[in-house]
């Protein structure tokens, strides 16, 4: 029986958790509000631990899933901290959807104690997550991952080994980056159509029989943008985040990439402006306020 501890119960960590709370698995969880690991813990039998230091003495395996690189750093250090007590030969995966530079300085700093970490973060939303259909993108040592992948195939249908420590990092930036230009691009496209006289809903009919279409235009658009439903699934903020260090990863690679660093640019002035707890895709309505068109389908447009 392996012995894991999962350090983070938000929107996706949650549900991740939860398919680990099985027999195989010796289950310990610590979220920094405590009211939400009491619930997990109700809700599955987990345990709870008090501090990170103890959710990680004696596990195999220690999960990480936070909003940024540096909140699992800030988790090592301390008598509270994981240093204190993750034990030699312990792997931490930390499926936060970090930086390469911050996951490298916290494999340096496991190495010293004999522990191994690889960054693991994942793509399939909360849907993926409640459903054990996630995408994981792991940099590290390919043995290290072979000896944790019992752990992530209870959350993950796809694991795909992408490179030393920092490529899963690198590949989700960049996978996320994706996924804001094709919502920005495809907003500035229904809303120049909009003007000229073409119906969001029927242009999304074209489109997504055509070789414009994208994820976006045609899951994002016509359930949430169309109905006006923006439902709270992605922060912004966290896509801003991710774009940034996309950006930042092809500064440092020196590769031109004018396309990343213009909507890098793009999503930080939505982000200022929608703030912390708007949806990913209420940035469509930056593009709208931008153009003065609303797009709606017909449905929304009639109600």
């Amino acid at each position: 029986m392996l012995r894991v501890a999962f350090i983070g119960l938000g929107a996706i960590g949650a549900p991740m958790a939860r398919h680990l709370a099985h027999p195989d698995f010796d289950l310990v969880v610590w979220n920094r509000t405590r009211a939400k690991a009491d619930a997990f813990a109700a809700a599955t039998g987990a345990r709870v631990a008090n501090t990170p230091a103890e959710a990680a003495r004696d596990r195999d395996v220690v999960v990480t899933c936070l909003p940024v690189s540096r909140d699992v750093q800030s988790l090592f250090d301390g008598p509270d901290g994981l240093l204190a007590t993750l034990r030699h030969g312990a792997v931490l995966v930390d499926c936060t959807s970090g930086d390469g530079a911050t996951s490298r300085q916290m494999a340096a700093q496991l190495a010293v104690h004999g522990v191994g970490f690889l960054d693991a973060p994942v793509s399939g939303g909360v849907a993926g997550a409640e459903q054990g259909t996630l995408t994981v993108m792991v940099g590290g040592d390919a043995a290290t991952l072979e000896t944790v992948r019992p752990v992530l195939e209870r959350f993950g249908q796809r694991i795909v080994h992408c490179g030393p420590v920092g490529a899963g990092d690198a590949l989700k930036a960049v996978n996320n980056a994706l996924l804001a230009m094709h919502i920005w691009g495809t907003a500035e496209g229904l809303v120049a159509l909009e003007k000229a006289g073409v119906r969001a809903d029927v242009a999304l009919e074209v489109l997504n029989t055509s070789s414009g279409r994208s994820n976006a235009s045609m899951n994002l658009f016509p359930d949430r943008v169309l109905t006006r439903a923006f439902p709270r699934t992605f922060r912004l903020a966290l896509l801003d985040k991710d774009v940034g260090i996309a950006a930042a990863l092809a500064r440092d690679t020196q590769v031109v990439a004018p396309l990343l660093q213009l909507t890098s640019e793009l999503f930080r002035q939505a982000h200022r402006e929608l703030g912390e707890e708007a949806d990913h895709v209420e940035a469509v309505q930056v593009v709208e306020r931008l153009a003065n068109v609303t797009i709606r389908g017909r449905g929304a447009a009639d109600a």
